[in-house]
C-alpha cells in the first residue's frame, strides 16, 4: 500500500468502533515486530517517534526502515512525531517525509499552546501532512517527558472546543487518567470515561463530526513480560498499566489512536534478558534481538485482536 497520513485511518476507526495502534520505534528489530504483527492481523498502523529516538537512530534510516516496512508487508502506514517539542522538530521530520507530527505544547500556559499549536498547523496542511496535539498534563516519564503528579491536570471539555476551532488541529491528546511510563496507578486503575464523552459531544455540537481523540500514555503493562524481566534479573517492582478492558471501552468511543511504548520496552527487555539467562554463553545480537522482536510481534497481535479491536482495519472502506 503506502505510506499516509492518518485521516482516513480515523475515519474507519471511528465509524468502526475501534482505535489504530500507535507504537514506538527506535530500531529494526521493533519496527519488523511491529509491522509483522500488523500485517498478521492486516491492521493498519502507526509507527511513531519520540525526539529522543531521533536522536538514537536519526531519521533517514528509521523513513528508511519504515518505508522498507511498506514495500514487504503491504500495509498502510502512517509514520508519526511523538512529543514534538517545537516548531523545528516539527518542521524538520515533515522536511524527512514523516506523514503526520504532534506537536506537545501542553506544557505551555493556554494561549501561548494555541498560538504555537496553529502556527504548525498552517505549515503542515500547506504540505498535506496531518497533526496531532495535546490538551492537559499526563503525568508520568516518557523519555523527554517528566510531569509529577502533582502538576497532572484533566483536558477541561470547553477548552478543548475552544483549542480545536482556533488551531484546526486534525486530531487532540487529551488527558482523562492515563500516565507515561510503567508505574502509572498505585492504587485502582480509573479513566475518565464522563469527561471523554463530553468531550466528545461538545466537539460535535460544535460542528467537529467523529473528532478524533487520542490516549497518550497507554500501555497496559503487560504481567507476564514484567515478571519475565524480574525472573531473569530484572528489578521492575510495581508496575502497573492500564487494564486492557478500558482501553477497548476507549477504542469503542471516540479514541481512534491509542499510544503504546512502555509495552514494547517491556517485551524487548524480558526476551533478552531470558535469551541471557538461558543461554549465558550467547553473544550473537541475532539470537536476543531476535528474541526481542518475537515477543514484540506476539504482544502488539494481542493488543490489535483483544484490545484496540483493529484486525482487518485494512479491509475496511471509509
Amino acid at each position: 500500500m503506502a505510506l499516509v497520513t492518518t485521516k482516513k485511518m480515523f475515519e474507519k476507526a471511528f465509524e468502526g468502533g475501534y482505535a489504530i495502534g500507535a507504537f514506538n520505534i527506535n530500531n529494526m528489530e521493533i519496527i519488523q515486530g511491529v509491522v509483522a504483527a500488523a500485517k498478521a492481523q492486516n491492521s493498519a498502523v502507526i509507527l511513531q517517534v519520540s525526539k529522543s529516538a531521533l536522536k538514537y537512530a536519526h531519521p533517514k534510516y528509521l523513513k528508511a526502515m519504515v518505508d522498507a516496512a511498506i514495500e514487504e508487508t503491504g500495509l498502510d502506514i502512517a509514520l508519526h512525531l511523538d512529543h514534538g517539542s517545537d516548531f523545528e522538530v516539527c518542521k524538520d521530520c515533515i522536511e524527512y517525509g514523516f506523514t503526520s507530527v504532534m506537536f506537545d505544547g501542553s506544557h505551555l500556559e493556554y494561549e501561548e499552546n494555541v498560538a504555537q499549536t496553529k502556527r504548525i498547523v498552517e505549515y503542515a496542511h500547506e504540505r498535506g501532512i496531518v497533526v496531532e496535539a495535546e490538551l492537559g498534563k499526563l503525568a508520568g516519564v516518557e523519555d523527554e517527558v517528566n510531569v509529577d503528579a502533582a502538576h497532572a491536570t484533566y483536558t477541561d471539555p470547553d477548552q478543548a472546543v475552544d483549542f480545536v476551532k482556533r488551531t484546526g488541529v486534525d486530531s487532540l491528546a487529551i488527558a482523562i487518567g492515563t500516565s507515561h511510563g510503567a508505574y502509572k496507578f498505585k492504587g485502582e486503575a480509573k479513566l475518565d470515561f464522563d469527561r471523554l464523552a463530553t468531550i466528545t459531544e461538545k466537539l460535535e455540537a460544535a460542528g467537529f463530526h467523529n473528532y478524533p481523540i487520542v490516549l497518550h500514555g497507554a500501555s497496559s503493562v503487560d504481567q507476564r513480560c514484567v515478571a519475565m524481566c524480574n525472573e531473569y534479573g530484572g528489578n521492575i517492582a510495581g508496575a502497573k498499566g492500564i487494564p486492557a478492558e478500558m482501553l477497548r471501552k476507549a477504542s469503542s468511543m471516540a479514541v481512534c489512536k491509542i499510544n503504546m511504548d512502555t509495552d514494547l520496552r517491556l517485551a524487548m527487555t524480558a526476551a533478552v534478558r531470558k535469551s541471557f539467562g538461558d543461554e549465558p554463553a550467547a553473544f550473537d545480537p541475532r539470537g536476543y534481538l531476535g528474541a526481542g522482536r518475537a515477543l514484540i510481534q506476539e504482544l502488539v497481535e494481542d493488543k490489535i485482536k483483544n484490545v484496540i479491536g483493529s484486525t482487518d482495519s485494512m479491509n475496511q472502506t471509509p
